[in-house]
């Protein structure tokens, strides 16, 4: 009697909507806590709706760039009410970068070129803010006023360090995902395999084709050549297990080690960052958070990449010794 009452309860439409609202996010070891508690319904139910109106996950990925822009020129003005509508803008804009991969697990609307838009549209979110925080820090700074190329170098060497810190927080995060779900729960890529494919195309019959998979390509490149103890660790098990299965309890050992790192993973991507961001614009001092990207999230990141390399040779050795 329990037993039916159980399948009863879990065949209501509220029981189908968690499942559905679950089944839409990438894995518990992954999700941020903010993520979770906001921009994951949020992101749901813009989800919901673009499914119902035939709105593809691209689209909502192309959108979230234009309210990016419009957050980062709110920000180059010192009235703080400006401000805090660019902070609105640039809230909407996350909650449509979440839907458009709750929107891709939902329908299976995967895609290379989704996965490049998505990385995109923050570069270009932050690329703006970048530009008029230099902007207005320029006109209403003494120190930058008298030194304008000052900011505008700190900004570069920013915009740098926060490209780094964002493509190893998603590396590793896919990486995780590999041993979690597998391959097809995971948007790991190798470098070679994508060189193969970019030799197939041609400028001439796939221009656009090969443009975006050029850029991508070096996008993983550039993670790889970070990560020299993870890639010994991939090609070892590609020696150990040709086939592609590799043991549970390989698995379960690499999830035991790589799922405290997840939290910096989080913290190196969008929700600490704005957190600081904004900080940094109630107090009407922007420049700082410049400063928390270069030491705070550049010193996250060190930590991260030593922990994580340290564990991957770890196995390596234990593979090479036949332990799994």
């Amino acid at each position: 009697m329990k037993e039916e009452e159980s399948q009863i309860k879990a065949d209501t439409p509220q029981a189908t909507a968690v499942s559905d609202y679950r089944a839409s996010l990438k894995s518990m070891d992954t999700e941020e806590g903010i993520d979770l508690a906001f921009y994951r319904p949020i992101g749901y139910a813009w989800a919901c709706l673009a499914k119902k109106l035939g709105v593809t996950p691209n689209v909502i990925t192309i959108a979230s760039i234009f309210l990016g822009i419009g957050a980062g020129v709110a920000f180059y003005y010192s009235n703080l009410w400006i401000n805090v509508v660019g902070m609105l803008l640039l809230i909407w804009a996350n909650s449509f970068d979440s839907a458009d991969g709750q929107l891709a697990r939902m329908t299976k609307q995967y895609s290379r070129l989704g996965r490049i838009l998505d990385g995109l549209s923050g570069d270009i979110w932050f690329a703006t803010i970048y530009v008029a925080i230099c902007l207005r820090e320029n006109a209403t700074s003494d120190f930058f006023m008298a030194h304008p190329w000052v900011i505008w170098v700190v900004a570069v060497v920013t915009g740098l360090c926060h490209a780094k810190q964002a493509a190893m927080a998603d590396y590793y995060r896919q990486f995780h995902l590999y041993f979690l779900k597998g391959e097809q729960g995971s948007e790991l890529d190798n470098s070679s395999d994508l060189k193969e494919r970019l030799a197939e195309l041609s400028w001439k019959h796939d221009f656009w084709k090969k443009l975006t998979l050029t850029f991508y390509t070096n996008y993983t490149v550039n993670q790889e050549s970070n990560t020299r103890a993870m890639q010994q660790l991939r090609a070892e098990l590609r020696l150990r297990f040709p086939s592609g299965i590799i043991p549970q309890s390989f698995r379960d050992a690499f999830r035991r080690k790589s799922l405290p790192l997840m939290k910096y993973t989080n913290i190196l991507s969008f929700n600490w960052r704005t957190i600081a961001l904004f900080t940094s614009l109630f107090l009407q001092m922007p420049w700082l958070y410049f400063a928390f990207e270069l030491t705070v999230l550049n010193f996250l990141l060190i930590m991260m990449v030593v922990r994580h390399e340290r564990f991957c040779r770890t196995f390596t050795r234990e593979l090479k010794d036949g332990k799994y």
